[in-house]
């Protein structure tokens, strides 16, 4: 028996013994929870995180109101500053034209020579009586006013931004389709000439348009097409009824077809005539006129029968004149401004001249006995 308790007991006591030095049951649970909230800080620490950076991203990236206005805004901004620097440089380059038109004074052409003063002395640079470098100063200072008042937020008159985008636009559209017309008249019309300026001034105006224009987007570009159709049929209105009185050198009957004839000089000639008409021809002095001219028939008729048959008569339409019907070539290397026209020593002299005065430039000796009558 004692030996049963000898051999018994101690397990007994070391199950005592290893329950007697454990904590009390509070303190466990106190130390249970704190494992456990310390398993949940570093479990939930992490995960906390991304959490607050994705409740974070949402106000940057959604697309809201407020954020929509303020991609629109920094897009027009730019399109403003655009608008303001294209259409300064536009505005010095027409500034400088329109200086040169009032002042009557020649263009520097850096490329193609004295062509560009040709354009710009011709009837096609003027609209209704206005000159077209001033038309195109005005369109361009007022594009790059609007730019520059726009691309600081300051929107005068109270007009909207949408309202301001749409009126840059049709400003853009009005340029580009002019521009677009006088290229045309530019290749039509003058043939072979190069014009600089009129080149840089089409590139500025279809860039300020392209500019404007990528502002819209589709449906805003389909809303308004029929506005700008309706600015485009105005411009070219306008410049065609401008240009209508225009007519091609040398002839004021582009609808009319005429087959070539011959008057009759009934006028007999007198000797002062004769003897004129053979120093002119001595000379090499030239008459250039048309058939339907009648100024031509009547400074004939002043030299008579005899005299006008021994002049250097230059006829510029031989073979008749109908619409689109060019004068020969000696003619137009003359640039004639009308008929009839004399070119007597390099000295033209345009209209139906008196007989003394064509004396007096030919260097004619008139003689007692050969006064005109």
């Amino acid at each position: 028996m004692a030996s049963f308790l000898n051999i018994t007991s101690p397990p007994f006591f070391s199950s005592r013994t290893s329950l007697s030095p454990s904590p009390p049951p509070t303190l466990t649970a106190q130390l249970t929870q704190f494992k456990k909230g310390w398993c949940w800080k570093l479990k939930c620490m992490p995960s906390s995180g991304p959490s607050q950076e994705t409740d974070s991203e949402p106000p940057e990236t959604a697309p809201s109101p407020s954020n929509s206005a303020s991609l629109l805004s920094s897009s027009s901004v730019s399109t403003y500053n655009w608008c303001a620097g294209l259409g300064g440089v536009g505005f010095l380059e027409t500034g400088y034209l329109t200086f040169l038109k009032l002042t009557n004074s020649d263009a520097f052409c850096p490329i193609g020579g004295g062509n560009c003063g040709d354009v710009l002395s011709s009837d096609y640079a003027v609209v209704f009586g206005v000159p077209l470098p001033l038309i195109g100063m005005i369109s361009y200072g007022l594009v790059a006013a609007l730019g520059l008042q726009w691309s600081g937020k300051k929107f005068p008159f109270g007009i909207e931004e949408s309202n301001g985008r749409l009126l840059l636009l049709g400003c853009t559209t009005s340029m580009a389709v002019a521009s677009g017309y006088f290229l045309y008249i530019l290749s039509t019309k003058f043939s072979g000439t190069s014009c600089t300026y009129c080149l840089l001034s089409t590139f500025l105006s279809f860039s300020l348009f392209f500019i404007t224009l990528k502002d819209f987007g589709l449906e805003e570009i389909q809303k308004f097409l029929g506005l700008q159709l309706c600015i485009a049929s105005v411009v070219i209105f306008s410049l065609n009824t401008s240009y209508a009185p225009l007519q091609p050198a040398g002839s004021s009957l582009t609808d009319i077809n005429l087959e070539y004839f011959t008057t009759e000089i009934t006028t007999p000639s007198s000797p002062f005539a004769i003897s004129l008409a053979r120093h002119l021809q001595s000379t090499g002095a030239k008459m250039y006129g048309a058939f339907w001219c009648s100024h031509c028939q009547e400074q004939k008729q002043m030299f008579g029968k005899e005299a006008a048959e021994l002049l250097n008569y230059v006829e510029c339409f031989p073979n008749g004149f109908r619409k689109g019907t060019k004068m020969i070539k000696a003619c137009a290397d003359v640039k004639l401004e009308g008929f009839p026209t004399w070119v007597i020593n390099g000295q033209v002299l345009s209209g139906d001249q008196e007989l003394s005065e064509l004396a007096k430039v030919s260097g004619f000796k008139i003689e007692e006995s050969n006064q005109p009558s």
